[in-house]
């Protein structure tokens, strides 16, 4: 999203198209499903961004993230609608500046919250005064198979 933007005398007019697109355009990194306000790990990453960037070089895409942040958090249109940064935001930034291929960021969001979900599906299966359900944790796929060496499989 960024490098679409590309550079900061841009953002009015994404912002523009953001607010206009009916949901075509989309501010990403921006609103969480539990966090209505400013995200707190969002707060921790933007400075371990600052900290990354003082020993890679400062990749121009911060400058533009900055200012996206700013002009989000003073209009109406997404103060409204409870859209502030997530920790995503910035940590693709860092994913970039520590050298891994944008075709990654995917894989690498995901580690870390395997074992949230993880932990959630045990708590559902354990915890029988648990009230929270998330049926669309329903694991449908293959069952119970052998694993095969590399060598065996074809």
């Amino acid at each position: 999203m960024l490098e679409e933007i590309g550079s900061k005398d841009k953002i009015p007019q994404f912002i523009k198209e953001v607010k206009t697109s009916g949901g075509e355009v989309r501010l990403m990194g921006f609103g969480h499903r539990v966090y209505k306000n400013y995200d707190p790990r969002a707060k921790i990453i933007k400075v371990m961004a600052d900290r990354v960037f003082e020993v890679t070089r400062r990749d121009p895409l911060l400058d533009i993230a900055l200012e996206l942040e700013r002009i989000a958090l003073e209009d109406e249109y997404f103060v409204k609608r409870k859209l502030y940064p997530n920790v995503d935001f910035y940590s693709g930034l860092i994913y970039q500046a520590m050298g891994f291929p944008m075709d990654m960021f995917p894989v690498l969001f995901a580690i870390p919250r395997t074992a949230g979900w993880l932990a959630q599906w045990e708590e559902m299966l354990l915890d029988k005064e648990q009230k929270i359900a998330r049926p669309r944790q329903v694991y449908l796929g293959s069952g119970r198979r052998d694993y095969l060496t590399l060598e065996k499989r074809a």
